[in-house]
């Protein structure tokens, strides 16, 4: 089966607020992101800081492709988990949005963390929550983990219940199907503009390609190949400076056997993208880039 993690109930989900009277104001430089981008959540959250051009005002740390600790999570974050949470119990995961004046957590929800970015951080940015396209952003969120990250879990795990893996690869290409027709018409999901729903998309089919194709069968990796509007537009974003730099394949495909226990399949050998091909080298992200600090490696 694809890869399996630990799950972070998002017990810290605090907001930023709009001004002082919000227990998190929004103040340039006070607060600070550590993210593994191997990790989908936080690969979302490091394109969402670039596209903003947030590199001078909020600090990222990067933390190593595979978590260090035990427990499944990151022993770099640990103080700020129990600083946050006397005796916290769980594993200390990124993605973490902390606060280095008080040098505690304020959330670790990947979906807050970049609303948050966007609405009190972003104003000079483009429009990534455009006005009345909320609950068109969440239906493809849900789209996306629901219909293509969990169907294909689903249909890459290996067992004898072969209809279950069948009900599973439907649902998976009746997700990719939905985004292929309303790419039909218009260069971004939403229309001519970039918004959220984008990145959650690309992060999600950058996951699919790396992660869960490594245990579907060949056939079904050639039906998800047979979108080619989706793909190309994978590409597309790929070569976007503000999202290709941020791949570390090498650290995706670490993290996925450092936890997978799932036999591959066949569908190992087919690449649906040539990801390092198509994405700008790091030094192509000057500007839109995070100014980072790197734990570990």
């Amino acid at each position: 089966m694809s890869a399996t993690y630990p799950k972070s109930v998002p017990s810290f989900r605090s907001r930023i607020g709009r001004d002082a009277h919000s227990g998190f104001p929004a103040v340039p430089h006070r607060y600070r992101l550590h993210l593994s981008p191997s990790c989908p959540s936080s690969l979302r959250i490091a394109v969402t800081h670039s596209l903003l051009g947030l590199r001078d005002v909020l600090p990222v740390t990067l933390l190593p492709a595979v978590p260090d600790a035990s427990d499944g999570g990151y022993l770099a974050l640990r103080p700020l988990y129990e600083a946050s949470s006397h005796l916290y119990p769980g594993p200390a995961l990124a993605p973490v949005l902390s606060d280095d004046w008080t040098g505690r957590i304020v959330s670790t929800h990947a979906t807050d963390i970049v609303q948050d970015l966007t609405r009190r951080f972003g104003a000079s940015g483009p429009r990534l929550y455009p006005h009345g396209a909320d609950a068109r952003i969440e239906e493809v969120g849900r789209l996306c983990e629901r219909g293509i990250n969990a169907a294909a879990q689903r249909a890459g795990q290996y067992g004898p219940d072969v209809a279950a893996r069948d009900v599973a690869l439907t649902a998976l290409l009746r997700g990719l199907g939905t985004l292929e027709r309303q790419l039909a018409s218009a260069d971004y999901l939403l229309g001519e503009d970039l918004t959220a729903a984008d990145v959650q998309v690309w992060v999600t089919l950058v996951q699919l390609d790396t992660v869960h194709r490594w245990h579907l069968d060949a056939a079904a990796v050639y039906r998800i190949t047979d979108h080619p509007r989706l793909w190309s537009y994978a590409r597309r974003l790929a070569a976007h400076p503000a999202f290709g730099p941020h791949l570390d394949l090498d650290g995706i495909a670490r993290r996925h056997h450092a936890h997978c226990r799932g036999q591959e399949a066949a569908g190992a050998a087919v690449r649906i993208v040539d990801w390092a091909r198509c994405a700008p080298s790091t030094d192509a992200a000057n500007g839109t880039g995070a100014a980072v600090k790197t734990i570990g490696s």
